[in-house]
């Protein structure tokens, strides 16, 4: 039985480095706080108070720049970058430009040191991986023009080929059905299928994959390629992922599904579903975005959405994400990366903002009240028109209301090449009671753990 009274961390002492890296965080992070009161006693409180207001400022001027358009947008635009400038020259005015800089190093090496320390708490999950013997007969559909040609300058083709793999490269003067291509492949006696091109492609190959029960490659030419990160793939050199067809062993990962139609990634549905269902969104991203936005952020002829993830509901949400399993916790709004694909859960993300000053609130991150965030085995997305846009891993589709989202576990088999670079631990939180433990000497360390 515990007589002393944990900070709450309830972790065991560290190894010699971790122990390091938590006192070097609490004497920086101490120092800094010591420093700026010291120097700028009670106006300590002003300059903090001066940095969340020019902060706040900045996201209400985006918010503007991208909810409005015309004179209304151009200053928003100069609101967003005036407020930083402005708030330097408040501390350079007052003479404490140079304690701000300071501290805010101290901040920084704080935050440095204290996610090392850390990271040493997290055991990274390390999916179970099958030795299985190569396929004999692999299909491969290559999309040439992905990520702008990596297919092309990575010579997938001749290199998939010399592995003795089929090969179809996708040609867009012609429509083509890539689910299609897969199920005939598997039906003239294909053991692998495979995909060099994006996220999009990948779900629908994958899905097929799934069904007809055999392994799937994932070949990385595309622009963003989330999937292959999250499987540890080596998304610089595409072609490093062929030698899965040689020496390669099995993953079991999770499929989600939207209206029966699979997805490695996410589903999205309100903002973004709406503006990637645009001709022009594909050759001119960033210019689709800020002439459609305006109109999509403030409902114009867009349905209201209701959600409903296990006993919660979400009414009136402007964007969905639907994730085939949850994106991490180190992020603000958690959307760098999944920290594992077979957890059999998926994640479910909304955002409701109707002002400036609730997209300044975005800033809380995950604790923002216009931010929504949940797991469970189905997300069904209702509405108040007869159809819905979705974005399916990037491809545009449009559904008939209620769309049901589900989670289909273990249900993906990948095959990935035995030597990889695996898949980075993730940014853990700062958790300062934790950090404060470790950072305590010895003898007191053992006197709050005494048994």
């Amino acid at each position: 039985m515990n007589g002393g009274v944990g900070f709450g961390g309830g972790g065991a002492r560290g190894g010699v480095a971790q122990v390091r890296a938590a006192r070097v965080t609490v004497t920086a992070a101490g120092a800094g706080v010591l420093l700026l009161l010291g120097v700028a006693g009670f106006r300590s409180v002003a300059l903090v108070a001066a940095g969340l207001a020019g902060a706040a400022c900045s996201a209400a001027g985006l918010w503007w720049a991208l909810t409005r358009r015309g004179p209304a947008r151009v200053s928003g635009a100069v609101l967003t970058g005036a407020a930083p400038v402005a708030v330097v020259a408040l501390y350079a005015a007052a003479g404490l430009l140079w304690l701000v800089l300071l501290c805010g190093a101290l901040w920084g090496v704080a935050v440095v040191a204290g996610r090392s320390a850390l990271r040493a708490d997290t055991v990274p999950h390390a999916p179970r991986e099958d030795r299985t013997a190569p396929p004999r007969r692999p299909f491969i559909i290559v999309n040439p023009r992905s990520g702008g040609g990596k297919a092309v300058r990575f010579r997938l083709k001749e290199r998939a080929e010399a592995l003795g793999a089929e090969v179809v490269l996708l040609d867009h003067d012609r429509r083509q059905d890539v689910a299609a291509l897969a199920r005939r492949a598997v039906a003239r006696g294909a053991d692998l299928l495979g995909v060099a091109g994006g996220d999009g492609t990948q779900a629908l190959v994958a899905g097929v994959a799934a069904e007809c029960g055999v392994p799937f490659l994932v070949v990385p030419s595309g622009t963003r390629n989330h999937f292959a990160m999250d499987l540890g793939l080596d998304r610089r050199d595409p072609a490093a992922c062929l030698g899965a067809l040689e020496d390669g062993v099995e993953l079991r990962v999770d499929l989600g599904r939207v209206a029966g139609r699979a997805f490695v990634n996410n589903a999205s549905f309100g903002a973004y579903a709406a503006v990637v269902q645009s001709p022009a969104y594909r050759d001119d991203k960033v210019r689709t975005i800020l002439r459609l936005l305006p109109g999509v952020l403030a409902g114009h002829h867009l349905p209201r959405l209701v959600v409903r993830c296990g006993d919660v509901t979400v009414d009136a949400p402007q964007a969905v994400l639907v994730s085939n399993n949850c994106y991490g916790v180190g992020d603000r709004a958690g959307l760098g990366r999944r920290e594992r694909l077979d957890a059999g859960r998926l994640g479910m993300l909304g955002v409701k903002v109707d002002s400036a000053a609730q997209a300044a609130a975005l800033l809380r991150g995950r604790r923002a009240p216009g931010l929504t965030v949940l797991t469970g085995r189905e997300v069904v997305v209702d509405a108040d028109g007869p159809e819905v846009r979705v974005g399916v891993d990037g491809e545009a589709l449009t559904l008939r209301p209620p769309v049901r989202c589900v989670i289909e576990p273990g249900a993906l088999r990948v095959r990935v090449p035995r030597d990889r670079p695996g898949v980075p631990r993730s940014r853990p939180r700062l958790d300062w009671p934790r950090l404060c433990e470790l950072a305590l000497p010895e003898r007191w360390y053992r006197r709050v753990h005494r048994p």
